[in-house]
């Protein structure tokens, strides 16, 4: 292996303009600049930063022919970089985890590090912030946790050299339920917020542009490898909404980053891994656009469950339909058109606290747990898999340790405390506790089948499936031992007592295709294998 160290004078830059929509002229799209950087401004910019760049807009003729002196009426043009400025007026801080401690500290003045020292030893200082979080939808205090805990992010484990790897420190959330439940205006608010933050849609993505593309570049007529939103993203926070829209070719890009956080790349030759240590916040509505509650999740967004067991917590946004709460979010709706700015700023943090807040704790706090913490999480793994003993379900995976763990680290940094104590971890599995409430339950018996996530099917629906499989067989036995495929599903419809559905129907045949114990003929006629 050979490294080679090479001192760049000159660096081209391809920029593109993507300010905020109320920033662009009516009717423009974004279009691609090239920029060229001279000595100390190369490699001052990182791909997926909003930089405003001062320069020299140049352009430059292009002759028909390199051995003639004949140029193109068109000319190309380009900018030479005099100073690049980043735009963080709005957004969390970023500030890169390599520089030195006292540039770190220059970001932050004295007064501002003692005034957040401060709102950190207030006894509110997790109510106040989960309420300074998207102050516009009502309600909703624990999703608005959970964003927080997402923004606060656990602690930086890297392990590599002792041979354990590294492991996740992002929080992934997934928000589903009713439309016209604020889950966009949620993703807005978080992409908004943070410095590398992407927002796409499910419907109008594409693999290629989540991950990476293959193109060609003009100059030099080489492949070269342009990098997706989730690589963008890195370091920062990727809202995904319509995710239940998606193609399954562009979910399945999402399997490796949600887990370990890079993006294998083997295109036109080029063979490379690259960092998507991004946070994942999607948005999901129910395939009949209502949320019917006798579905599981599964059934509800047709999600592949090995998708849905990489989030941290899944939170339902569901319109209760009930009067009382109506008027008082119609009262909340209303009070936003005429409150004045002072109550506003007396009831919540502002926002630029909360932006300094949450990079100060991202900066500088760095938690890890005390042995009461590690105990107590211990118990609580063991209490959640007690649970489902007794019933023969699983309610906790090993994945789910490691999401508490998480949680408890965020819950921690949110505090300004180098150790995760106890209350973090009792926080931590309060608010994981409520997620699975919402999204793991069996509509059926009502308790918690973290199986449901994991395998997409609950307890009670493999045991009807069994049931149904058995009483299948029953009818071909008693019976001429062939049917006609859907001769056999009335028959078992009149017989079994507890009712099916078609596609549960189809899923009992394939199973018992698969034991080889009946066999599906040319003509849809279904028989016993010994028969």
């Amino acid at each position: 292996r050979v490294i080679v160290r090479v001192r760049v004078r000159e660096a081209v830059v391809s920029t593109q303009s993507t300010g905020a929509p109320d920033d662009m002229p009516a009717g423009e799209t974004p279009h691609t600049v090239i920029l060229y950087a001279h000595d100390d401004l190369v490699d001052t910019v990182n791909p997926g930063d909003r930089v405003t760049v001062t320069g020299i807009y140049r352009a430059t003729p292009v002759r028909l022919n390199p051995r003639q002196r004949s140029v193109k009426s068109v000319y190309r043009t380009h900018i030479d970089v005099i100073h690049f400025r980043k735009d963080d007026e709005h957004r969390l801080r970023e500030i890169d985890g390599d520089d030195e401690s006292g540039e770190k500290s220059a970001q932050f003045t004295p007064e501002r590090v003692a005034e957040l020292q401060q709102l950190s030893q207030s006894a509110a200082v997790y109510e106040r912030l989960a309420n300074a979080i998207a102050p516009s939808i009502y309600e909703n205090m624990d999703i608005k946790k959970g964003v927080l805990m997402q923004l606060f992010g656990g602690s930086r484990k890297d392990f590599s050299n002792t041979g354990r790897g590294r492991f996740r420190q992002d929080i992934n959330i997934l928000l589903c339920g009713d439309p016209g439940t604020s889950k966009s205006q949620m993703l807005q608010y978080v992409y908004n917020l943070v410095p590398r933050g992407q927002y796409t849609s499910g419907k109008g993505s594409s693999a290629t542009g989540l991950t990476a593309y293959i193109t060609r570049d003009p100059e030099t007529k080489q492949v070269v490898l342009q990098t997706g939103a989730l690589v963008l993203s890195d370091n920062g926070v990727c809202c995904i909404d319509e995710f239940d829209k998606m193609d399954d070719s562009t979910r399945a890009v999402l399997h490796e980053v949600m887990e370990q956080q890079t993006l294998s790349i083997a295109k036109a030759g080029i063979i490379c891994v690259l960092n998507a240590r991004a946070s994942v916040l999607a948005a999901a509505n129910p395939c009949d656009s209502r949320w019917n509650a006798k579905l599981t999740i599964v059934e509800n967004i047709q999600l592949p469950h090995t998708l849905l067991s990489r989030f941290d917590l899944i939170f339902l946004m569901l319109d209760p339909q009930d009067e009382s709460f109506d008027r008082r979010l119609a009262t909340h709706l209303v009070s936003l058109y005429y409150r004045n700015a002072a109550r506003s700023k007396v009831e919540s943090i502002d926002s630029d606290v909360l932006r300094d807040y949450i990079a100060y704790a991202r900066t500088f706090i760095n938690p890890r747990l005390s042995d009461e913490a590690g105990q107590k999480l211990i118990q609580t793994y063991v209490q959640m898999r007690k649970v489902g003993m007794g019933r023969g379900t699983v309610t906790a995976y090993p994945r789910q340790l490691e999401s508490l763990i998480r949680l408890s680290e965020a819950h921690a940094r949110m505090r300004l405390s180098n150790v995760v104590e106890e209350l973090d971890v009792e926080e931590a599995t309060r608010l994981h506790k409520e997620a699975l409430k919402q999204a793991a339950t069996d509509p059926k018996t009502g308790q918690i089948d973290m199986e449901i996530l994991m395998t997409g099917l609950s307890a009670s629906s493999r045991a009807k499936r069994v049931e149904l499989a058995k009483f299948l067989l029953q009818t071909l036995r008693n019976g001429n031992k062939s049917f006609k495929m859907s001769e056999l599903y009335d028959a078992c419809k009149e017989g079994y007592k507890d009712g099916f559905t078609q596609m549960q129907y189809e899923m009992v045949l394939r199973d018992l295709q698969e034991e080889n114990k009946i066999v599906q003929t040319s003509n849809r006629t279904i028989r016993l294998k010994d028969a």
